[in-house]
């Protein structure tokens, strides 16, 4: 059993030699390196044979060397931390300070936004004020017209009148004059007001509408990247959340799909694994489903998978002139012929129709967008639980074409409609 260690005293070496060893009441003059453990000359034959011994005087010398390095590099250490602190203190006014500049820039800049936004909206309040004066005075003139008109032939009816109680003799003096003026004012009968007086109003609030529409996808984008700058680098894009850009990007959420041949009307043709469906009335849809899951009438059909997974991205590609890309839930109506069965005509789907223009529709109201089709190869883009879904045509670049919102509450099946002579097929991703 070691020794305890007895308190050493640091005031002198006297002081040690003083000090005995509680075994062999003789003075601790050695140091035993290995143990750490100051120890007599007995110890060191004893308990400590073999060990690293030295003397007390000259191991003190040694320890209070490290000790003194020890505390030099501790006050370096401390010196460069407090530096560090005051920096660091520093750092944090000046992002305070920073910060609420950059809030006053901002606001300043976003204000002049605004303003700009007013300003051009008062231009639109004073052309649909013009509008309004333009149409109201063609009307107005109109209707002046039609009631002079009006007056007229009230009083040449009130001629007529009198005319037929006279004699026959100035019957017949006066009905010749009296006749060219009636068939004049039936020959020329007023026309009334022509073409619709509220048309233009319908042109200003579909412009409105779709520059709304690009003004909020425009800032939903921007300030998704500005949200983002500042922030550490990484390596995907699913790391900070970020919309894909590239196909390459969008291709880390493709899903598979194949179409569903029991929901098939009887003139769509499936075929090449479930990827492709092509209008062929001449050719019968042998699965016939007709109490159950078939579209009856509405020349469409859905996939197999019902999508409801954070992200889910697929490509189709068209032959044809006329088709509807849409997402359905399954419950859609299948059986009825009225135009609420259609894809993007109930509350039920979402379409984007593609013909000589794209257009999107829900709940039978429908979007034109601007843009001709290009591209035969179209990209959609779901969103579930945040509850979008865009559209997109795909080339060497993504286009983007437009994005609809909703609240999805049940998965959704992919689903097309086929003119005739049109075709598409999944593509494999």
């Amino acid at each position: 059993m070691q020794a305890p260690k007895r308190p050493r005293s640091s005031a002198n070496t006297e002081e040690s030699r003083d000090a005995l060893c509680w075994r062999h009441n003789k003075p601790l003059v050695y140091y035993c390196c290995t143990d750490e453990q100051v120890v007599c000359a007995e110890c060191t034959t004893a308990t400590h044979s073999g060990h690293n011994i030295g003397l007390v005087k000259e191991e003190r010398r040694i320890k209070e060397a490290e000790l003194r390095c020890i505390q030099e590099k501790t006050q370096e250490i401390l010196q460069k931390q407090e530096k560090e602190e005051r920096d660091m203190e520093k750092a944090l006014e000046l992002i305070k300070k920073e910060a609420n500049i950059t809030k006053d820039y901002c606001e300043c800049v976003l204000a002049g936004v605004i303003d700009s936004l007013q300003r051009h909206y008062q231009t639109v309040r004073e052309r649909i004020e013009a509008q309004e004066e333009a149409a109201a005075s063609e009307v107005q003139t109109s209707l002046l017209t039609l009631r002079r008109r009006m007056k007229e032939m009230k009083e040449r009816n009130a001629e007529l009148n009198c005319l037929a109680q006279t004699d026959d003799a100035n019957f017949l003096q006066r009905w010749p004059s009296l006749a060219r003026l009636c068939n004049e004012d039936h020959l020329h009968a007023f026309q009334g007001v022509t073409g619709d007086p509220l048309h233009s109003f319908g042109i200003t609030k579909r412009a409105v509408k779709q520059l709304g529409s690009k003004l909020n996808e425009f800032c939903r984008k921007e300030f998704a990247s500005i949200s983002q700058t500042g922030l550490p680098e990484v390596n995907t894009v699913s790391d900070l959340n970020l919309e894909p850009n590239t196909r390459a990007e969008f291709l880390q959420y493709a899903c598979s799909l194949s179409l569903d041949h029991r929901t098939a009307h009887r003139d769509l043709e499936i075929s090449t694994g479930d990827k492709v469906v092509r209008l062929s009335p001449q050719t019968v849809n042998t699965s016939v489903y007709r109490d159950s899951e078939q579209f009856l009438h509405r020349k469409q059909v859905l996939c197999r998978e019902g999508l409801h997974a954070e992200r889910c991205y697929y490509e189709v590609e068209i032959r044809g002139d006329k088709v509807e890309i849409a997402l359905a839930y399954k419950g859609i109506d299948r059986k009825s012929r009225m135009t609420p069965s259609a894809f993007g005509a109930n509350a039920k789907s979402w379409s984007l129709d593609r013909s000589t223009h794209y257009s999107v529709s829900h709940r039978g109201d429908s979007i034109q967008l601007t843009t001709p089709p290009t591209q035969k190869k179209i990209g959609v883009y779901l969103k579930f639980r945040e509850g979008t879904v865009s559209f997109y045509e795909v080339s060497d670049t993504m286009k983007f074409l437009y994005k609809m919102e909703a609240q999805f509450t049940e998965p959704l099946y992919p689903g097309f409609w086929l003119s005739e002579g049109c075709c598409i097929r999944i593509c494999d991703l």
